[in-house]
């Protein structure tokens, strides 16, 4: 389960630089459009123009098509699907190693009561031995039948504890993992809804650029993409932002799991 965890961990942060890589071409498109508007301010007012250079940029606009292609998508998908079947396996993990702890405790408390009821078995022995025998004889039953049961006693539940150890190490590396994996559900989340918003933006763009270059209503369409365009690079600036704090969450638990093998090394 952990080398599962490390294996989707780093499919995780394959996927976060293919959205880097789709971002700079998002970057790009908003490059294209800027450069559509600086075209379209120095042909304005000029008698007879046709804006011929601003429709020109607004068609390399077009043509450079979606930043976010079908086989990234398709990555996404599979990366977060992974990632929420991970979180089912360590919760059942998870749950398994509560109800070992809970048996351990069972057999620890079993145990002791066991041997303490053997422990005074033994010595009303040794009262009965007293009132039959001469009373040297029951000192020396009890004392050389008492001794063993006491340090078996304590052999048991040293392996009790030991093993009770070992399962909370377990479960510590397991809630590590859990957290780790949940805040890379939630981070894919976040990506996942800034994306959507990001793909309505760059469609009414895509819009806009149709209606100027088949209407020729220039001035029109340009006044639209100018109000969009804000909320557009403002969505790219977010993407970036939000891939980066992916990033980085996935490695600090990466870190942070890494660590709890290390204290825990019966993982």
């Amino acid at each position: 389960l952990v080398e599962e965890y490390f294996e989707n961990s780093l499919q995780t942060l394959d996927f976060c630089t293919a959205l880097e890589k789709c971002l700079k071409r998002a970057r790009d498109s908003q490059l294209l459009i800027l450069v559509a508007l600086q075209l379209f301010d120095e042909e304005d007012g000029i008698e007879g123009n046709r804006y011929t250079r601003t429709l020109g940029e607004l068609k390399n606009f077009k043509a450079f098509g979606d930043p976010f292609t079908e086989e990234f998508f398709q990555n996404f998908q599979s990366v977060y699907r992974q990632q929420l079947l991970m979180l089912e396996k360590l919760q059942l993990r998870r749950n398994k190693l509560d109800k070992k702890l809970k048996g351990i405790h069972a057999w620890r408390k079993v145990s002791s009561i066991i041997f303490a009821a053997t422990f005074a078995a033994v010595l009303i022995c040794s009262v009965v031995a007293a009132a039959m025998a001469a009373p040297p004889v029951a000192a020396a039953i009890a004392a050389a039948t008492a001794i063993p049961l006491g340090s078996m006693g304590k052999w048991i539940d040293s392996l009790l504890k030991n093993y009770e150890i070992a399962v909370k190490g377990q479960r510590e590396v397991i809630s590590s993992m859990q957290v780790g994996t949940y805040v890379a559900i939630k981070d894919l989340d976040n990506i996942r809804v800034l994306i959507d918003r990001f793909e309505i933006e760059i469609e009414s763009l895509f819009q806009n650029a149709d209606f100027i270059i088949n209407e020729e209503a220039v001035k029109i369409g340009i006044d639209e993409i100018k109000k969009k365009l804000g909320v557009f690079m403002k969505n790219v600036e977010d993407l970036g932002v939000q891939a980066d704090m992916c990033s980085r969450d996935i490695r600090r638990a990466r870190t942070v799991v890494l660590q709890r093998i290390i204290k825990h090394p019966n993982h």
